[in-house]
């Protein structure tokens, strides 16, 4: 069986090191270019290093994995997707308008592709527990806490777990009625009634915590990442699903058996 061949952008911050030493270490994947702005790793890793995405115009490879920043990362799916790679993102901050266009361009295209709010599978368990939850508890407030270096409020985790819950939860107020802030943000960003809050701290990897409450009882379940390794099992599944598909999903749930 050949091997899928694999670009990855943003090879050189925290999560891209990391998986450049994934892929590189699976029997079934061949790294064949790297994207960042660091030509001395090309010869660390013996692999071209392109400072712009233009330059991988014609490049043989089946896959791109995206771990850039928020900024770029709808151009650069829209590009691969151009391009016919398959996307696997790991970057946030994308709208509900990009995502529904990337979906629509991967079926023009028929290629699989896959946003990954989250890669760890403990944090795709947590979304699909608290959607299920959320049908028997209504109220419920969500506390994401992640590294300092993080560029996006609130996490794309605490978005897309919001998500799922509102698919089943009638939206409503939480709190006092004619509750005041008397410091502006306290009662943290408002989802169809549900409160999410943001931590940035030196020392956290990604964390989050979804508190339910109920007359005379609460629910919280919470994930907690210690280190990126925890998001390589399922980047290296997304890898692997693309292939199989024709579209791109939205949410790594859609390639678990759930």
């Amino acid at each position: 069986m050949s091997k899928i061949k694999v670009i990855i952008a943003g090879f050189s911050g925290k999560m891209g090191s990391t998986a450049v030493k994934m892929v590189q270490e699976a029997e079934d994947f061949e790294l064949v270019g790297l994207l960042g702005r660091d030509e001395t790793v090309s010869e660390a890793f013996g692999l071209p290093v392109f400072n712009h995405k233009e330059e991988v115009i014609g490049l043989s490879a089946d896959v791109w994995v995206d771990l850039t920043a928020p900024a770029a990362a709808y151009e650069n799916t829209r590009f691969a997707l151009e391009q016919g790679f398959r996307p696997v993102v790991g970057t946030t901050g994308f709208t509900e308008d990009e995502v529904a266009e990337l979906i629509e361009l991967s079926r023009e295209k028929k290629l699989g592709g896959l946003i990954a709010p989250n890669f760890a599978l403990g944090a795709v368990l947590m979304m699909q527990f608290s959607k299920a939850a959320a049908k028997y508890f209504s109220d419920v407030e969500i506390i994401e806490l992640h590294h300092d270096g993080k560029m996006d409020a609130p996490s794309g985790t605490a978005v897309k777990t919001a998500e799922l819950m509102a698919e089943v939860r009638t939206a409503h107020q939480q709190g006092a009625q004619g509750e005041q802030e008397t410091l502006k943000g306290a009662r943290g960003a408002d989802y169809e009634g549900m409160r999410i809050h943001s931590v940035r701290l030196p020392g956290l990897v990604a964390h989050q915590e979804v508190i339910f409450g109920s007359t005379g009882e609460g629910l919280t379940l919470r994930h907690d990442s210690y280190d990126r390794a925890s998001f390589m099992t399922g980047i290296a599944l997304g890898i692997r699903k693309v292939m199989t598909t024709d579209e791109l999903k939205y949410g790594l749930e859609h390639f678990l058996d759930l």
